[in-house]
């Protein structure tokens, strides 16, 4: 009943003595080919490996040695979990980035429900969060801490999309500059306008909070210009808290403060003013990086791929994944593909390919 079928002909094979190691050999009956029944434990060393990486569990706690874990699983390694392409539209969808090392950066985009998309870059330029922005739909609404280069690259990929800047990185944005005890009264009266960031919910809210901004602006103008001259040139007296007005001010003229506002008038619903959905997710990886910490810097990489991945709305079962995802083997030829095609115009070595393979690896091209 279990006779395995003939690769060849498909016809079922018959026992056929056994190989010098005692394995046991099987004969096709039609053609005549042997062959070896091999049994395949790689999703199950997979799932084990998986279990492992998203618990809090040790290997220990698995009721494994370590040197049993590490010889079923060490191959796991080698494989690069790819996000899937999404083709549902959403009306919100919020970006963020995890930085691993100074050159080292995972941009990550959710809904409120799952994990859509991610990408690995050098920094947060405005070309690293185009490819991952090719990835997904252009939503109703994006929100973000306001990280470099995000809106020159939405401006480009999705240039129908609002923007919405997290209100509490903005009102933090201001107490770094202003510290939390400020010392003037101009920084006081700052500080108390930023904590009331949060509350300005609705448009009513909004316009008094613009109001109070504005205000404030006016009356401490001629006492933020006071400057003193050192060698011939201008320092101003009160330079941090003419940063922290500076970093507002910003928001309110780009209008990306309270763009939740307006869509909630233009469409109605409630729409999200803060990064708190992808923060959380954030705090979750970093949380798994603390508990396997002493990972080198290719596996955090690999580790937070694999969080995002079992975290989208329809992951695959492990035998499904070993069949689709790519190797560090495949990745490797993409890269010499890449290097292969001629040199670079910004005058960088033809091995130095890099920047033009990850972008393939992430972005659907004529390579896989």
């Amino acid at each position: 009943m279990n006779n395995p079928k003939c690769a060849l002909c498909g016809a079922k094979m018959r026992r056929n003595g056994g190989t010098s190691s005692g394995r046991q050999r099987w004969r096709c009956t039609v053609c005549g080919s042997s062959s070896v029944r091999r049994i395949d434990s790689r999703a199950k060393d997979l799932a084990f490996f998986l279990d492992w990486l998203l618990s809090k569990d040790s290997i220990a706690e698995k009721k494994v040695s370590r040197a049993t874990f590490w010889r079923r699983t060490s191959w796991i390694w080698e494989i690069w979990p790819i996000a899937p392409c999404v083709g549902e539209v959403f009306d919100v969808v919020f970006l963020d980035g995890i930085w691993l090392k100074r050159d080292a950066v995972v941009l990550i985009a959710c809904s409120r429900g799952h994990v859509l998309a991610w990408h690995l870059a050098q920094s947060e330029c405005a070309e690293a969060w185009a490819a991952l922005m090719m990835r997904i739909p252009a939503p109703s609404m994006l929100v973000s801490d306001g990280a470099r280069g995000l809106a020159k690259a939405a401006s480009a990929v999705w240039p129908a999309t609002r923007i919405q800047r997290c209100t509490f990185h903005a009102a933090s944005q201001v107490k770094r500059h202003a510290t939390l005890n400020p010392k003037l009264e101009c920084g006081r009266e700052l500080l108390g306008i930023a904590n009331r960031l949060k509350d300005a919910r609705d448009a009513d809210a909004a316009a008094a909070w613009l109001a109070d901004y504005s205000d404030w602006c006016t009356r401490w103008e001629r006492f933020l210009r006071e400057f003193t001259l050192k060698d011939g040139k201008r320092l101003y007296t009160h330079e941090r808290l003419r940063r922290a007005r500076r970093s507002l001010s910003k928001l309110v003229r780009s209008g990306q403060l309270f763009t939740f506002v307006e869509m909630g008038q233009e469409r109605g619903g409630a729409w999200d003013s803060t990064n708190n959905a992808i923060e959380s997710r954030n705090a979750r990886i970093r949380e798994m990086l603390r508990l396997h910490r002493g990972l080198p810097l290719i596996h955090r990489i690999k580790a937070i791929f694999w969080w995002c991945y079992m975290r989208t709305e329809a992951p695959l079962p492990p035998a499904e994944i070993l069949r689709v995802v790519p190797t560090d083997d495949q990745v490797d030829g993409l890269f010499a593909s890449a290097s292969s095609r001629g040199g670079r115009e910004d005058g960088v070595p033809e091995e130095y390919g890099s920047g033009i393979a990850w972008s393939e690896f992430h972005m659907p091209t004529e390579y896989r």
